[in-house]
């Protein structure tokens, strides 16, 4: 029989006799969302090995180099300073240097500049690779219960209302489970949105992921208005899974419920559209109808 009792060690060891080398290039580096444990062996034997180290905040990342005893320099590149940040970048790695590329938490190029780098990048030859890893939009789906065959992450939403529900408009017969990502102080207005304009569906809101206090509160979109309109702003960041449309639900089948919902997020007018579009009846019908309603008739 097999003893497998010091395997672990015997692991260990085997690692510490690889040499751990890398060539010059950028590496596209996943770091932990929350759980620094989540950090793969292989990342943190690039952070110690680059020869820089780009990221969004130095002294956020500066909390995870320090757990790890990681001495590399940092240089901080995000959307505000990209432009005057990327010839440095770009020069080092011309150099032959190694520079990694990280985000605050998770995956990087995800909702940041980092493409742009890393289309320079191939546009002058320079080797590019990725280091994967941790990634708040996967986690948050895989634990959501939601369908994870067909999904489409939509980024953040607009930080206004009647932008808010023009963007989702855009998406209201995609069929694929959505996935958003959105702030503490934003969740209800964004919730209440959805449910004006993609109806009440299937929703699991998803913080503090792979922390101590992790949360998936999954409910229809009306129940989860009512629970977080009587509560603070929940702490932590945010990712909304709404589930797909139902197969049937091609059209609005109540009128006035959808241009009542529609009226108090849009003028008149946005409203009709809206409307239209998402319910497949004649304009004119619904315009006549709109304006009986908001009494302008």
């Amino acid at each position: 029989m097999l003893n497998y009792g010091n395997g672990v060690e015997i692991l260990k060891k085997m690692l510490t006799k690889v040499k751990k080398t890398f060539e010059g290039g950028l590496y596209v580096t996943a770091t932990p969302i929350g759980n620094l444990g989540d950090i793969t062996l292989r990342g943190v034997d690039l952070l110690k090995a680059a020869d820089l180290i780009a990221c969004e905040d130095k002294r956020v990342s500066g909390k995870l180099l320090s757990y790890f005893d990681i001495k590399t320099p940092m240089i901080s590149y995000h959307d505000h300073n990209a432009d005057s940040v990327m010839p440095r970048l770009m020069d080092e790695l011309n150099a032959g240097k190694i520079v990694a590329l990280i985000s605050d938490a998770g995956t990087p190029l995800i909702s940041d500049p980092g493409y742009k780098l890393v289309n320079n990048c191939q546009k002058e030859g320079v080797m590019v690779t990725s280091l994967p890893g941790a990634s708040a939009l996967l986690c948050a789906l895989t634990i959501s219960g939601m369908p994870t065959d067909n999904f489409l992450f939509c980024g953040f939403l607009p930080s206004k209302t009647t932008a808010r529900c023009k963007e989702l408009e855009k998406f209201l017969k995609v069929p694929a489970t959505l996935v958003y990502y959105e702030s503490p102080k934003r969740l209800l207005a964004s919730l209440k949105d959805m449910k004006s304009m993609l109806g009440n569906r299937l929703v699991a809101v998803c913080r503090e992921l792979t922390k101590l206090y992790e949360e998936v509160r999954k409910d229809q979109l009306d129940e989860l208005i009512e629970y977080y309109e009587g509560r603070p702003n929940p702490k932590g960041e945010i990712v909304i899974i709404v589930e797909p449309p139902a197969k049937d639900q091609s059209v609005i089948d109540d009128l006035d419920d959808a241009l009542l919902a529609a009226l108090k997020k849009l003028t008149v007018k946005e409203a009709v559209a809206a409307v239209t579009y998402m319910s497949g009846r004649k304009r004119k019908e619904v315009y006549k109808r709109a304006l009986e309603l908001s009494g302008n008739d």
